[in-house]
């Protein structure tokens, strides 16, 4: 007898179960490299998460999503990210620990997932964004063991069996959406603080470049800080006259960082410190290949000052050949890098400084007329610090406390220190003095710079006032002249100085000032180290 067919075997609904689970999966997997690809693009953050929420809707089979931050100031889970584009502004919509669907997982700490949304008590609706008929879930964005960034809510688009694997996708993704989260919050804070940091220092540079840390109070010192303080609102060229020493360059810097042009940068170049050819490429720049040596290409002095200022120190040491090719910039703001054929354009501002006598250079042939007219803007003339001595008792008290604080002690000079210093003639100016100081500083154990310790500078106290003072007639009286010798808070030994000043250094003239003996003032004398000015 023929067999009987055999009747077709029903579906196992396990394999079917099996085979969902299976698509599910592999829908999952393409989603998670979607999002990681999306996470990795960029570090704004909004903007990315708003792509992660559109990229689980089309690859997901996520209905809807939303992504909320705490906000790290009240504790607060603020919206960041929706999928839908025409939901109402949520900007302002908060969630508080514990209120609603969403807060309770705040507070838990816990994933929530829910059959039907609508059965939930708690689940308030204020953004209109999820569907009460359809399951959720939500589950909370860690950003490390304990600490919590926010949390991360979405919807399936039916409810199925599969409901524990979609939330533990989820918990995939807020991983994923957590350390996004931590990243772009580091950036932010090292942004922030490198901002600070930024705005510290430009407020720092341009208080040490104001024009109150600028020392002088002379009338020819008043002219140059008004001159200073006219200039600095405009782009003129500024040309900085005066004798080595006199402070050329911190008025450069003062000009620069109290002008419009303070956010950009101030490049320096002494131009007597290269011969032509490398100050050409120093200026200018060198393309790769241009002379032995030149392995890269380089930018010069110039495009590094672009949209700030260069200043050009000793600018009349440069040779005749030089001077063409620096008028161009100067007229043009054009230049070709060396051994480049291309055109380049800049917007700085120039300010030099020399100490030659310019007039007479072009008059000799030395200097280029046109280069001199275009330089020579707005001079501005720095004294000699020979030619305001009322100054020096400020400056050294400056330099001084400068010392201290490098020394890490305590340093002072006395009344007798800023006579001898007024009577010297400064032929290197401040920078002289500044060196005097640091030297005598160093030779001061107790910190008390007084006219013997300035005697171990090699500064020779015991030869100055006749001569010098008659070269300097603008001098002033000496400090010491005016130390009142019955105040009971002057030191002994300040005391007989001043004394001996007053005198002219005749000890008998000396004693009676202070009712006292020659035979006394001289043992004072003796025993208090007191060194005699020799006439």
């Amino acid at each position: 007898m023929p067999e009987a067919p055999t009747p077709p075997r029903d579906p196992n609904p396990a394999d079917s179960g099996d085979a969902a689970r299976l698509h599910l999966l592999e829908q999952q997997l393409a989603a998670l490299f979607d999002v990681s690809s999306v996470l990795s693009r960029s570090l704004e953050l909004r903007e990315t998460l708003r792509q992660v929420l559109r990229t689980l809707h089309d690859r997901g089979r996520v209905c809807s999503g939303m992504v909320s931050l705490l906000d790290p100031d009240t504790g607060d889970l603020l919206v960041a990210a929706l999928h839908h584009d025409d939901i109402s502004p949520f900007e302002k919509i908060r969630y508080r620990p514990g209120e609603g669907v969403i807060g309770q997982v705040l507070e838990n700490n816990e994933p929530c997932v829910l059959q039907r949304l609508g059965d939930e008590p708690r689940f308030l609706d204020r953004l209109g964004l999820f569907d009460a008929d359809l399951p959720f879930i939500g589950v909370p964005v860690r950003i490390g063991q304990d600490d919590i960034a926010g949390v991360y809510a979405l919807q399936p688009p039916e409810v199925d069996a599969l409901l524990p694997q979609r939330a533990r996708f989820a918990e995939m993704v807020a991983n994923l959406i957590g350390q996004a989260v931590r990243l772009s919050r580091s950036v932010e804070d090292e942004r922030r603080a490198l901002r600070e940091e930024r705005d510290t220092l430009r407020r720092q540079v341009k208080g040490s470049h104001g024009f109150d840390n600028i020392i002088g109070h002379t009338e020819r010192m008043r002219l140059v800080f008004e001159q200073v303080r006219q200039v600095a609102k405009w782009n003129t060229t500024v040309l900085l006259r005066g004798e080595s020493g006199t402070g050329k360059e911190l008025i450069a810097s003062a000009i620069h960082y109290n002008s419009p042009r303070n956010g950009g940068p101030f490049v320096k170049l002494n131009c007597a410190a290269l011969p032509d050819n490398l100050l050409e490429s120093e200026l200018f720049g060198h393309e790769k290949g241009a002379f032995t040596g030149a392995q890269a290409q380089r930018k010069g002095r110039f495009e590094q000052a672009d949209g700030g200022t260069i200043f050009l120190d000793e600018i009349g040491e440069i040779s005749p050949a030089f001077q063409a090719k620096l008028l161009r910039v100067l007229q043009e703001g054009e230049f070709e890098r060396v051994g480049g054929g291309r055109t380049l354009k800049v917007d700085v501002r120039i300010i030099a400084a020399t100490n030659r006598n310019l007039e007479q250079e072009v008059r000799d042939g030395m200097f280029r007329e046109d280069l001199y007219y275009r330089l020579n803007v707005m001079p501005i003339l720095m004294p000699a610090l020979r030619e305001r001595v009322e100054d020096i008792p400020e400056l050294a008290r400056f330099l001084v406390a400068k010392l201290a604080k490098r020394q890490g002690r305590e340093l002072s000079i006395t009344d007798s220190a800023l006579a001898v210093l007024m009577r010297h003639h400064w032929p290197g100016n401040v920078r002289e003095l500044e060196n005097c100081m640091e030297r005598a500083a160093v030779m001061s154990e107790g910190g008390i710079i007084d006219r013997d310790v300035l005697n171990l500078t090699g500064l020779d106290v015991g030869s100055l006032p006749e001569v010098l003072l008659a070269a300097t007639p603008t001098a002033g009286p000496s400090p010491a002249a005016d130390i009142d010798l019955d105040a009971p808070d002057v030191d002994e030994r300040e005391r007989v100085i001043a004394a001996l000043e007053q005198a002219g250094w005749v000890q008998a003239k000396a004693a009676r000032l202070l009712g006292m003996t020659p035979r006394q003032i001289a043992y004072r004398i003796q025993t208090m180290k007191i060194r005699v000015k020799q006439f």
